[in-house]
């Protein structure tokens, strides 16, 4: 098949060594897994994540909880708040198509809201309160945890079922390279909260925790009851620099093709902000990577700028690379960028096959 680029290939090979290895650490600590499709956004490869032990799947939206339950995944968990009339329908709509959803909540206001509507609807929303630790992002503040807790287990129309958290490689309110010292302490936070909780009565079964960089370890945590990782499944540079994999277990790459050659210091590379993410800037720390992604086959080449449809590469002048080459680059963040694609290329050997990403570019 003539791959027309910049396009998007996954080493179907790694992807699945990538699922596997997740779920016998899930396997091994006796957690439940539960990934997040925010990756991937492709229900084949959630079908895929379940197949291997997975218990269901995350989203961040509505819409990719639309997508995945038509295309038969039924245990779907929204990790977001739902707070507006016309969601909050059609998260009513879904629950009764399949077997098991879960909706976040961080809010008084936005759970009273759940809870008449699910009324009107004569039905219960399965809830789970989610806790900040640390990253400053939706979550009800951890010391204010108890009191909204009570309040939500108190409304008739919901039912609140368990605790959440995302913290990523994040400790003592910065970003850290101790990924277990992390993901430990994010553990404990969340299954001492947990005993708390149920200490006033009110009987919530799960403690979700845990990114790609922590999981292994925030599994380890006795009172952890789930760990809901999602880059693992292609991976990327940022969760190599991390040591949460290895560039050679990088599933996920860009193909572009060398479209100019102006001088022997750079190349110009027709994959630019439309193909890479940049939310993962270069020389950031602790991270601190050099350009927008790792080159395979020359690593001392840096992806230094991208305009919209341009990439430039700078280079030595030794690098023979000349205009009509290919190259694949490691994206530093594969999540965002796989939602810039439409299609994705699924390399197993010698086959490849193009595939939509069903879930790409949902906003609702």
């Amino acid at each position: 098949m003539m791959i027309e680029t910049p396009a998007l290939l996954i080493d179907v090979n790694k992807m699945e060594a990538n699922i596997s290895r997740m779920a016998t650490i899930a396997h091994l600590h006796h957690k439940k897994l539960r990934p997040h499709a925010k990756t991937h956004k492709s229900p084949s490869v959630a079908l895929k994540q379940l197949q291997a032990g997975a218990v269901g799947i995350t989203v961040a939206k509505v819409s990719e909880a639309e997508i995945m339950a038509a295309n038969g995944i039924d245990d779907i968990f929204i990790a977001y708040p739902i707070v507006t009339a016309t969601k909050i329908e059609r998260v009513l709509t879904l629950a009764s198509k399949v077997n098991r959803l879960i909706v976040g909540v961080d809010s008084i206001e936005g759970a009273v809201h759940l809870s008449q509507m699910a009324s009107k609807a004569n039905t219960v929303i399965e809830v789970r309160l989610e806790i900040d630790t640390g990253l400053q992002r939706t979550g009800v503040l951890y010391k204010n945890a108890l009191e909204l807790a009570a309040r939500i287990h108190a409304l008739n129309h919901l039912n609140l079922s368990g605790i959440f958290t995302f913290r990523g490689a994040w400790m003592n309110n910065a970003p850290s390279l101790d990924l277990r010292a992390a993901g430990i302490e994010e553990g404990t936070l969340m299954a001492d909260l947990a005993g708390q909780i149920r200490a006033q009565g009110i009987p919530i079964s799960d403690v979700s925790v845990g990114s790609t960089p922590t999981a292994e370890y925030a599994a380890e945590v006795e009172g952890v009851t789930e760990i809901r990782p999602g880059t693992y499944v292609f991976q990327d540079r940022m969760q190599a620099k991390l040591d949460a994999t290895t560039l050679d277990q990088c599933a996920g790459t860009i193909l572009a093709t060398v479209v100019s050659r102006p001088s022997p210091d750079y190349v110009v590379i027709d994959g630019g902000s439309k193909t890479f993410a940049t939310d993962v800037q270069p020389n950031t720390q602790p991270l601190n990577l050099q350009g927008f992604g790792h080159i395979v086959g020359a690593p001392d080449a840096v992806l230094e700028r991208l305009s919209e449809e341009h990439g430039v590469i700078r280079v030595n002048g030794d690098q023979p690379w000349k205009v009509g080459d290919q190259i694949q680059i490691i994206p530093n963040h594969i999540c965002s960028t796989v939602n810039l694609h439409n299609d994705v290329y699924w390399v197993d050997g010698e086959r490849i096959e193009k595939v939509k990403v069903l879930g790409r570019g949902m906003l609702e």
